[in-house]
C-alpha cells in the first residue's frame, strides 16, 4: 500500500475511534452533535467525495436528526423547508453574485494567455533587478490574483509558468516553490477575493470597508514578499 494511502487511512481510523471512544452516547447534546458532524465531514472529504456535497449532506442528515428530536413527525417536512430558505436566500444575495463574475474573469484571464506574456514582460523589464524572475512571479502572482481571487488557480498556472523557469535560471527549488505559493496566497488577501466575499456575505461585514482593510495588508505582504525576493533571491 502506498504511503499516501496508508497515512489517510489512518488519520480516518483515528478520526472514527475518536468519536466512537469520546462520544457520550448515552446524552448526546447539541454540541456532541456538532462534533459527530464534523467527524464525519473530515472522513468523507478524505474518502474522496466533493466538498460541496459532503457539506450540504451532512447539514440535510442532522438538521432532519435535530428537528426529529423536536418533533419527529414534521422532521423532513422542516428540513426541506428550511433547505429551500436557505438556497433562496443565497441565490437573492447581490454580494454573492459577483462570485461567478469573478471566476468568469480569471477564466477569460487565463484563456487569453495574457498571465504567461505578463511574466515574460515583467521578466524583461525586471533583468536588472536582483531576483528578477523572483520579482516578476510575485507580480504576476498579486495581477493574476486580483483578475480571479482564488488561491488555487493561482497557484496552479504559476507553477506551470513559472516554477520550471526559476529552476532553469539557478534558483532554489525551496525559493521557487515559496514565492509562488506566497504570491498565490495573495489571492485571499487582494480584492476581489472570493473568500473575503463569502466571509463578508456570511458575517453581515460592510463589505467595501472590509476589502480595504485587506487591500493594506496585501501591499505590505507584498512588499515584504519583493524586498525578500530582491535582497535573498537564491
Amino acid at each position: 500500500m502506498r504511503k499516501e494511502l496508508l497515512f489517510g487511512f489512518s488519520i480516518m481510523a483515528l478520526v472514527v475511534l475518536a468519536t466512537i471512544i469520546f462520544m457520550p452516547w448515552g446524552n448526546i447534546e447539541s454540541g456532541h452533535m456538532g462534533l459527530l458532524m464534523l467527524s464525519l465531514v473530515v472522513v468523507a472529504i478524505m474518502l474522496g467525495f466533493p466538498t460541496a456535497f459532503t457539506l450540504m449532506g451532512m447539514g440535510m442528515i442532522f438538521t432532519f436528526i435535530a428537528y426529529s428530536f423536536q418533533n419527529p413527525a414534521l422532521a423532513l417536512d422542516n428540513t426541506l423547508a428550511l433547505m429551500v430558505q436557505r438556497a433562496y436566500a443565497v441565490m437573492t444575495n447581490d454580494v454573492l453574485i459577483s462570485i461567478p463574475l469573478f471566476v468568469f474573469m480569471g477564466y477569460l484571464v487565463e484563456r487569453a494567455n495574457l498571465i504567461e506574456k505578463l511574466f515574460k514582460s515583467l521578466h524583461l523589464a525586471l533583468v536588472r533587478v536582483p531576483g528578477s524572475l523572483a520579482v516578476a512571479t510575485i507580480f504576476t502572482c498579486a495581477v493574476f490574483a486580483t483578475a480571479t481571487g482564488i488561491v488555487g488557480a493561482v497557484v496552479t498556472l504559476m507553477g506551470l509558468l513559472a516554477f520550471p523557469a526559476m529552476l532553469k535560471a539557478g534558483y532554489d527549488t525551496r525559493v521557487s516553490a515559496g514565492c509562488i505559493t506566497a504570491g498565490g496566497c495573495l489571492g485571499i488577501l487582494i480584492p476581489p477575493s472570493v473568500l473575503l466575499i463569502v466571509y463578508g456575505a456570511t458575517a453581515a461585514y460592510q463589505l467595501c470597508s472590509y476589502m480595504q482593510a485587506h487591500s493594506f495588508q496585501a501591499l505590505c505582504w507584498l512588499d515584504s514578499i519583493l524586498l525578500t525576493s530582491s535582497f535573498w533571491p537564491s
